[in-house]
C-alpha cells in the first residue's frame, strides 16, 4: 500500500511537487457531463492527475500541496493549458468545463488573454468553454467574484457555479451571477432517492434555476436509482462515475450500459448458467513488486492484449499496474528517465475486484454493482484461495451477461416479461444441486374465467400484469426469483427469510388493487354473474389470490418435478377458498407422509 500524503512530510510534498511542475508530469483527464434525457454527452470536466502510483497522483493532493506553497497559480493554469491542448488534439465534441479560481486574476501570474488566446491558436470556440466557479473557496473574500465573472463574459465564456450548496456564499452567489450553470454538490445527490429532504432542496433548486433561465448539473452520480429520482425532479443533466469516469480519452458518446447491463444479471437465474469467474479467467504473467518499472513496460509489449498486469507477492495479489498509468507515465518529457529503474510498486493501483475462481457470475457482476465509484475499472484479478491464478476483465462479464439475457428472453413470458418455465426449472435444479435452503410459493387466481369471460381478454391480461407486479415489487430481494409459469399461474422461489411477510403483503395489495377493474354494480354485489365450466349459469366472489408455499427438503428432493409437484399441491389446497388465501404446507417431499393438519393461513 502506497503511504498517504498525511504519511509524507511537508518538505517531501513540497520536493515532489516542484519535480513535477518542473517536469510537467501533470496528466489531463476528462469526465463526460451526460444528459441523461437525451443520452448524450453534451460536455466534460477537465481533470488533472499527477504520477500514476504517486502521493501526488490525486488532484486533491496536487492542489492541497500548492495552496501549502504559493504554488496554486502556478500549477492552475499550467493544467489549464495541459487541458486545453488535450482538448484539442482529441476533438471529442461538446463543451470543456474549466475549473478556475477566481482569485487567480489578481496575481502576478495571471496573464491576460492567455487562455482567449491559447483557444484561438487552437481552433477552440470560446462558446464551446464552460469557466467554473466553485463554492468551496470563500472567493468573495477577495472581492473578486463579480469582477471575475464579468470579465470571462465580456471575453465570451459561459459561466458555471460548481458545488452549490457546500457553504460560503451559496444561493447569494448564484443570484448575483446568474450563471449559465449551477452544479448542486454531490452531498445532496447520493442516495437521494432515500432522503425526503435531499429531494425537498433539490426540487427548490429547480425551481429557482427554471426562474433564473439557468441549467442545472447533477454531481456525483454513483446509482442508477439516483438517476431516475434526478429525472424525475426535472433534472436531466448528470455527471458522475455511473455515467462515466474521468479518463485520458474524452468519451465522445454515451450509453447507458455499464451498469444497467450488469445489473440484468440480477435477474437472471444462476441456474442459467453454472458458470464461475473461472469462465473469465485469462492467464496472464504477473510481476513482483520490486520488478522494475521498465521491465513492466517490456511485458506488457510482449502482452499487447493486456491492460493490466497483477502485482504480486508470495502468491499474494496486491494489485495491478494499469498500461494506461505506464503510457501516461512515459509520455512526459522526463517521465521516462525518472520511473524506468523505480519499483513496480511505485506505481501499483490497489483500485481493483478481487474474485474467487469459483464465484458464480452473478455474485461477480453483484460485487461490481455493490462496490463504490471506483470499482468498474475494467480489470478482474482471479484467485484461488487468496492466491493468484489469472486477470479478467468487465468486458468479458458484459459479453456474458448479454447472452444469459438473450437466452433469458428467449424464455420470457411475453405478457410479463418475467422468466417462464426453462429458467424456473433450472433454477430449482441448481438449488437442489447446492442443496440450498429456499421456498416455493405458487400464485394462482381464483374466479379468473368467470372475470375473463365477463370483461374480456384485454381487461384479463391487466389483472395478469398487475399480479406479476405486485411480485416484482414485494419479492425482488437479490436472491429471489421471479417466474411467469403462463396465464395466471406464477411462482416465486423465496431465499430471502421474509417469505411470509412478502406473500402476506402480496395478498393485501391484490385485494386492494383488483376491485378497481370491477364495475360499481359488481362490486356493490361482490361478485359477477357467469357461466362456469359446465355451463351452469353461477355467481361468482371477486377475483381472489391463492397462494400455495412449500419448504422443499433439498437433500430429499430429486429434481425440479418433485418440488414442482408439492408446490402444486399447496397451490390446490389454498384454492379450496374462493376468496385470496395463504397455505404454508408441512410436507417437504412427495413421499413424506406428515401427521397432523397441514398449516393454513387466510386472507
Amino acid at each position: 500500500m502506497l503511504p498517504s500524503t498525511d504519511e509524507v512530510g511537508a518538505d517531501t510534498r513540497r520536493q515532489l511537487l516542484l519535480e513535477i511542475l518542473e517536469t510537467e508530469s501533470l496528466f489531463p483527464h476528462f469526465q463526460p457531463i451526460v444528459d441523461m434525457k437525451k443520452n448524450e454527452v453534451i460536455g466534460h470536466e477537465a481533470l488533472i492527475r499527477g504520477p500514476a502510483g504517486s502521493v501526488m497522483a490525486s488532484p486533491g493532493a496536487l492542489f492541497q500541496t500548492a495552496i501549502e506553497n504559493n504554488l496554486l497559480h502556478t500549477l492552475e493554469l499550467l493544467c489549464r493549458r495541459f487541458a486545453i491542448e488535450k482538448f484539442a488534439e482529441l476533438k471529442p465534441g461538446g463543451k470543456l468545463f474549466l475549473n478556475i479560481s477566481a482569485s487567480l486574476l489578481g496575481t502576478p501570474e495571471h496573464t491576460e488573454g492567455f487562455t482567449s488566446e491559447l483557444l484561438q491558436e487552437l481552433g477552440i470556440s470560446i462558446q464551446d468553454i464552460v469557466i467554473e466557479l466553485s463554492e468551496q473557496h470563500p472567493f468573495d473574500q477577495h472581492g473578486l467574484t463579480n469582477s471575475a465573472v464579468q470579465y470571462y463574459r465580456n471575453m465570451g465564456f459561459q459561466v458555471a457555479v460548481d458545488d452549490l450548496g457546500t457553504g460560503y456564499s451559496g444561493l447569494k452567489l448564484w443570484s448575483e451571477l446568474n450563471p449559465e450553470y449551477v452544479k448542486i454538490d454531490r452531498h445532496f445527490v447520493s442516495r437521494i432517492d432515500t432522503d425526503a429532504v435531499k429531494r425537498e432542496f433539490v426540487r427548490s433548486i429547480c425551481n429557482i434555476s427554471s426562474a433564473m433561465g439557468c441549467k442545472v448539473i447533477a454531481e456525483g452520480i454513483e446509482r442508477r436509482e439516483e438517476v431516475q429520482t434526478l429525472m424525475e425532479l426535472g433534472i436531466s443533466i448528470g455527471q458522475g462515475f455511473y455515467l462515466g469516469y474521468p479518463s485520458p480519452e474524452p468519451q465522445p458518446t454515451w450509453t447507458p450500459l455499464a451498469i444497467n447491463e450488469i445489473q440484468v444479471a440480477e435477474s437472471i437465474a444462476e441456474s442459467e448458467t453454472n458458470e464461475t469467474a473461472l469462465a473469465l479467467l485469462r492467464q496472464a504473467p504477473a510481476v513482483a513488486p520490486d520488478d522494475t518499472v521498465l521491465a513492466v513496460s517490456e511485458l506488457f509489449r510482449a502482452n499487447s492484449d493486456m491492460s493490466a498486469l497483477a502485482v504480486v507477492q508470495d502468491g499474494i495479489p496486491l494489485g495491478v499496474v494499469r498500461k494506461s498509468d505506464l503510457l501516461e507515465l512515459f509520455s512526459t518529457q522526463y517521465g521516462r528517465a525518472l520511473y524506468e529503474k523505480k519499483p513496480a510498486s511505485r506505481i501499483l493501483s490497489d483500485d481493483v475486484l478481487l474474485v474467487e475462481n469459483d464465484m458464480s457470475l452473478v455474485d461477480v457482476s453483484r460485487l461490481v454493482t455493490g462496490q463504490e465509484h471506483s470499482a468498474l475499472q475494467q480489470d478482474i484479478i482471479i484467485t484461488q484461495d487468496g492466491c493468484y491464478l489469472g486477470m479478467g476483465n468487465l468486458r468479458d462479464l458484459l459479453k456474458r451477461i448479454t447472452e444469459l439475457k438473450i437466452q433469458n428472453a428467449r424464455y420470457a413470458n411475453p405478457l410479463t416479461l418475467l422468466p417462464g418455465n426453462v429458467p424456473i426449472n433450472q433454477e430449482l435444479e441448481a438449488l437442489l444441486k447446492r442443496t440450498a435452503d429456499f421456498y416455493v410459493a405458487y400464485f394462482d387466481l381464483n374466479n379468473f374465467k368467470p372475470f375473463n369471460d365477463s370483461y374480456g381478454y384485454s381487461k384479463g391480461d391487466q389483472v395478469i400484469r398487475l399480479l406479476g407486479e405486485l411480485l416484482t415489487c414485494h419479492a425482488s430481494h437479490a436472491n429471489n426469483f421471479i417466474g411467469h409459469i403462463g396465464g395466471d399461474d406464477f411462482v416465486v422461489i423465496f431465499r430471502s427469510p421474509d417469505w411470509q411477510m412478502s406473500c402476506e403483503r402480496i395478498l393485501r395489495e391484490f385485494d386492494k388493487e383488483v376491485r378497481g377493474f370491477y364495475s360499481p354494480k359488481d362490486l356493490q354485489n361482490e361478485g359477477l354473474w357467469s357461466t362456469d365450466r359446465k355451463g351452469v349459469r353461477s355467481f361468482f366472489p371477486l377475483l381472489g389470490l391463492a397462494i400455495g408455499v412449500v419448504h422443499p427438503d433439498p437433500y430429499r428432493c430429486g429434481s425440479f418435478h418433485e418440488v414442482a409437484e408439492l408446490a402444486a399441491m399447496a397451490k390446490k389446497e389454498a384454492k379450496k377458498h374462493t376468496h385470496s388465501a395463504l397455505f404454508v404446507s408441512r410436507r417437504r417431499t412427495t413421499g413424506l407422509s406428515v401427521s397432523g393438519s397441514d398449516d393454513k393461513r387466510q386472507a
